[in-house]
């Protein structure tokens, strides 16, 4: 395997890299992530439970709730880690340098934190009031990674590889160190490893994704990137193997129970339940334990799919296209969904506590209503209409891509 990724340096990026159709099982995995995003956003909008309590809280949760919750774990470590391989197949593709290649990702990565400071703040609300709390979500996390990796690909591949695996195995070392001990410099900390409120210009800022450990998520799939480089034979048992190897990982870390995550499992009251114990790794900041876990599966599915012969209009690979487009187009429409369903439910007068962030969102839990959400068969229900209803639109949206060189498709 090292002769391989050794090799993967110095030859040219393979044809199905650079060429104009891209790599079908990578626009695939990111497609699946797509689709499990929307469960978890239906999930947050609609659910009844969802206001009240987090799924993963084992006092209160069902396994089905439970598992509903889990399954979407895998879409940030998925996507980041193929946002950093794709990063390296822009880079390939066309022999452009690293000066072109930072300018891509220090550009795209401002462009998605102004997204998420505009576009997508009035999707989580649908309100203009300067007191609401910013929510610095997904693409904030995005575009903080995307500005440091346009000055981390600069490192020799192998040092950004090594010190990638080093911030992923050894930042939980950090967790014991408090916030608040930074004094007026909180914010930095927030930012940087533990999620928090602070207060900028007067309003409280809410940060859910920190740069550690994602900016080192996204290195990595940008190291592995070079893995594609070889025949699809020889990619295939290095994404199968490494998958394997990282959940094998996640497996004896999380048994010894001693690193890897601030929530040590235990027994629980039914055999179901100490497995979803083990299963409930942290997320806020994302453990090893969490990556492990995650990034073992999806890698081991990786392979799976570049083994399959799929077809540039299978949904997963069309929304694997145009991640961003469907990202913003699926928000709006959940939380339109949303407000229809609570007019419908509530009247024209009642209604007015959807325009503001959701409390599985950090917003206020007092203005919702007790009983508000609905049942999880509808959720699942919900969630159907919302993947049927977007395909055409991000098929169309794709074809457009597929056909035209400009540059701002690229940020899109």
């Amino acid at each position: 395997m090292k002769a391989e990724l050794g090799f993967a340096q110095r030859r040219p990026m393979a044809t199905a890299a650079i060429a104009g159709s891209r790599l079908l099982s990578v626009d695939a995995l990111r497609g699946t992530v797509m689709v499990l995003m929307a469960l978890d956003h239906v999930r947050d909008f609609f659910h009844s439970a969802a206001t009240s309590f987090s799924p993963t809280d084992l006092t209160k949760t069902s396994a089905v709730l439970f598992l509903t919750r889990w399954v979407t774990h895998f879409c940030l470590p998925m996507f980041v880690f193929t946002s950093g391989m794709g990063a390296c197949f822009w880079w390939q593709r066309g022999n452009r340098t690293k000066g072109q290649l930072s300018r891509f990702l220090w550009t795209r990565g401002l462009w998605l934190i102004a997204l998420e400071l505009t576009v997508m703040q009035f999707a989580y609300d649908f309100n203009f009031s300067s007191t609401v709390m910013i929510l610095l979500l997904v693409l904030w996390i995005f575009g903080a990674c995307m500005i440091a990796m346009a000055l981390l690909i600069y490192l020799p591949l192998r040092t950004l590889a090594a010190l990638s695996i080093a911030v992923l195995v050894l930042h939980n070392c950090l967790d014991p160190i408090p916030a608040a001990r930074f004094g007026a410099f909180q914010w930095a900390w927030n930012l940087l490893h533990q999620p928090g409120v602070f207060i900028a210009g007067g309003r409280p800022v809410l940060v859910s994704y920190t740069l550690v450990p994602w900016i080192a998520v996204m290195a990595s799939g940008f190291c592995f990137g070079r893995v594609f480089t070889l025949d699809a034979a020889s990619r295939q048992r290095i994404s199968l193997g490494l998958g394997v190897a990282l959940t094998a990982a996640f497996i004896v870390i999380r048994a010894v129970n001693r690193y890897g995550d601030p929530a040590p499992w235990s027994v629980q009251g039914s055999p179901v339940f100490t497995v979803l114990s083990f299963l409930n790794c942290t997320k806020y900041p994302a453990s090893l334990d969490f990556l492990l876990m995650t990034l073992g599966p999806a890698l081991m599915l990786l392979a799976f799919l570049d083994r399959r012969t799929l077809g540039a209009s299978n949904p997963l690979v069309v929304f694997g296209r145009v991640p961003l487009f469907y990202f913003v187009l699926h928000f709006y429409a959940i939380h339109i969904l949303v407000v229809l369903a609570s007019l419908i439910r509530y009247g024209p007068v009642a209604w007015t506590f959807v325009f503001n962030p959701l409390p599985s969102m950090g917003g206020p839990q007092q203005l919702f209503p007790t009983g508000f959400g609905y049942r999880l068969w509808v959720v699942y229900a919900v969630w159907i209409v919302i993947v049927a209803s977007l395909y055409p639109l991000c098929k169309w949206f794709a074809n457009i891509k597929a056909r035209r060189n400009a540059w701002w498709l690229s940020y899109l």
